[in-house]
């Protein structure tokens, strides 16, 4: 039976590259350009027909999600005989859901976008690491089987990395304190998470730490950081706390505008790190981003016996 084919998008064609080489697929072949008047052109070089194909693209922007939608459609027309769509970064958990009436929820729109590919013969899954809410699964539809693969063990190497064999699992609000509680018992440590008022819409004051942190070093964990506003927030308490030293670990590094740069110039954080699962976060890696790598754990799950869920 010939290898796979792995075809992507051209904002994670990086990714898609190195999966190919590690789990020893076929790396697909695009052509890709733009008309003058913006519209993109598409053709698959590779034909995928009778293969079992593989589909790498985050959706970090609107392009790249159509980017994804047309080329997956063109797939499965052309005949491939299974679909695996790899999502690493999913980037609509903003809006995941209404708070107020009339608000448009855009997770569950993309999701029914998404679920809305021709069924390929031997059928469509779509994998997503990491996701901001658990429940995100279900919004998918139809026929199609979605999988939330989990970054934890990339999470907890860079975790022991930088806090070595007895630190503080911290992370910026209770929300999260589940997740960094099962970390933090794989680690062996003590969990820890900041509890906080809303000021306004735009604001939140942190009230309290939740453990006892003074002479200990504490690495931060959030699953993706954005502005980084909660981030500092959260350092600043555990640093009044009487932490010695705070570095700060995430999935997704979304990091817009100069976020980064500005985290940076707090002094608060000895190390910021993320996975490459947003282009963002590998552009970064030049200015002092430590970036660690999905496609292993991505290549892990493709090897995976299909489990049908």
């Amino acid at each position: 039976m010939a290898a796979s084919l792995v075809y992507s998008t051209a904002t994670d064609a990086p990714l898609a590259e190195a999966l190919s080489r590690l789990v020893g697929f076929e790396a697909a072949r695009l052509e890709r350009r733009h008309f003058p008047d913006g519209e993109r052109y598409l053709r698959l070089l590779s034909p995928p027909l009778d293969r079992d194909a593989v589909l790498l693209g985050g959706t970090s922007s609107d392009a790249d999600t159509l980017e994804l939608y047309d080329l997956a459609c063109a797939l499965v027309k052309a005949g491939a005989r299974s679909l695996t769509v790899v999502i690493p970064y999913f980037g609509y958990s903003t809006m995941e859901r209404a708070v107020l009436p009339g608000e448009v929820v855009t997770a569950k729109n993309r999701a029914r976008l998404l679920s809305s590919i021709p069924e390929a013969s031997n059928g469509n899954r779509i994998a997503l690491l990491d996701l901001h809410t658990e429940g995100l699964p279900h919004y998918f539809e139809g026929p199609v089987r979605p999988m939330h693969v989990y970054a934890k063990p990339l999470v907890a190497a860079l975790a022991r990395r930088f806090g070595g064999d007895d630190f503080v699992l911290g992370c910026t609000d209770a929300g999260r304190a589940k997740w960094v509680e099962s970390l933090a018992n794989d680690l062996g440590v003590q969990p820890a998470f900041v509890f906080k008022r809303r000021v306004d819409a735009e604001r939140t004051q942190v009230t309290a730490v939740s453990a006892q942190v003074a002479g200990r070093v504490v690495v931060l964990y959030d699953d993706m950081i954005r502005t980084g506003g909660s981030l500092i927030g959260a350092a600043r308490a555990f640093q009044a706390a009487g932490a010695t030293r705070i570095s700060a670990v995430a999935t997704h590094g979304v990091f817009p505008g100069d976020a980064f740069l500005r985290l940076r110039a707090t002094g608060l954080f000895d190390a910021i790190a993320c996975t490459d699962s947003h282009p963002r976060a590998r552009a970064l890696a030049a200015d002092g981003l430590v970036v660690a790598s999905v496609v292993p754990l991505l290549a892990e799950r493709l090897r995976a016996p299909d489990d049908g869920g």
